[in-house]
């Protein structure tokens, strides 16, 4: 089974959470999270893109870096693991995404793959003008589609002349093209029209863990019926946070003080209820927004053997091909999963 990190090019992480590690992003941070990721034998790296964040008392995802102009820098200081940017479709044309992606696939000699990310976060794109229109709410995967087939005409035959409703190509053209005549993409669609166009374009879908696995057997399900209909080969790539510790006891504590810091003014921008009176609300309105400190990421909190074996549980389901980490200390989190935990888990032996 893969195993791959989702690295903090974000402020803080995936926390909304006053108790957990703070820290801003950076080049340092990040290349030093994926030399020891290398170094570890971990297969994958991914940056997302995020263009607004959420405020709150630790501002929240307010401070973000740029995810192509990252893992170029990253391709450059690696040398085996695979590094993949995302592209939030609205905001570049996929002609110039086509030649950026074959320009660190190059960098990186064949190691580089797109994470799409259709788009539906009106104010992240309005605030610059770029919004498509309400229309795209339902029909940003026809876009995705064009999108797609624009960049994979581009590497594979090095033009592409696609009439479409949304792309009107005329004979363009891109020189050189990837190493292996594309790259790997990577979706994150979770309803039923997502995982159809996973199936028909894409090479790996994300889905959110849970602690319920078998709802992450429903969904990877989904995709691999999506994708008998398509005769495609695509797995599925699982997210879930990791909270080490030595013992049980000691990574639940850790756990439990990060859920006690709930930045809830953040909780509140980011589920849409900025106008709610936090002070004036029930203990049981607030141990709700608590609960998704972590934007609801299915936690796995434990020892390094009890993680491990929840870890192999996953690699059992039926098209799951790998899993996506979420840490709070990155480079100390990173080091310590390949040391501690990778030796314990059958599904690397």
């Amino acid at each position: 089974m893969d195993l791959g990190i989702f690295i903090p090019i974000g402020n803080n992480g995936w926390m909304m959470s006053k108790n957990a590690p703070q820290y801003m992003p950076s080049f340092e941070l990040n290349r030093t999270t994926a030399v020891r990721a290398e170094e570890a034998g971990f297969e994958f790296l991914l940056s997302m893109v995020k263009l607004r964040g959420f405020g709150g008392d630790t501002e929240f995802w307010d401070h973000n870096l740029e995810s192509f102009s990252l893992m170029a820098g990253l391709a450059a200081a690696t040398k085996d693991i695979n590094l993949f940017a995302s592209v939030a479709l609205p905001t570049m044309e996929p002609a110039m995404v086509a030649r950026m992606a074959s320009t660190i696939d190059d960098i990186s000699g064949g190691r580089f793959g797109i994470n799409i990310v259709s788009g539906w976060n009106q104010i992240e794109y309005s605030q610059m003008g770029v919004w498509p229109g309400d229309w795209y709410y339902e029909k940003r995967y026809d876009y995705a589609e064009e999108y797609v087939t624009i960049m994979k005409e581009l590497w594979a035959d090095g033009v592409s002349d696609l009439k479409g409703e949304h792309f009107q190509m005329d004979d363009c053209r891109l020189s050189p093209p990837p190493k292996n005549g594309g790259v790997p993409l990577v979706c994150a669609g979770q309803s039923d029209r997502g995982m159809q166009f996973c199936a028909e374009y894409g090479d790996y879908q994300f889905i959110i863990g849970t602690a319920d696995l078998d709802v992450v057997r429903n969904d990877a399900g989904r995709l691999m019926a999506a994708a008998e209909t398509s005769g495609r080969d695509v797995g599925v790539y699982v997210l879930f946070q990791i909270t080490m510790g030595e013992t049980d006891a000691e990574a639940e504590a850790k756990w439990q003080s990060y859920k006690d810091g709930a930045d809830l003014e953040a909780i509140k921008f980011m589920t849409g209820q900025a106008e709610l009176d936090t002070a004036g609300a029930t203990a049981e309105k607030i141990t709700e927004m608590q609960g998704a400190f972590n934007l609801n990421i299915g936690p796995i909190v434990g020892s390094h053997a009890t993680i491990a074996a929840r870890l192999d549980e996953v690699a059992a389901i039926p098209g799951v091909k790998g899993v996506m980490c979420v840490f709070d200390d990155y480079p100390v989190a990173t080091a310590e999963f390949g040391e501690k935990i990778m030796p314990l888990m059958e599904c690397r032996k």
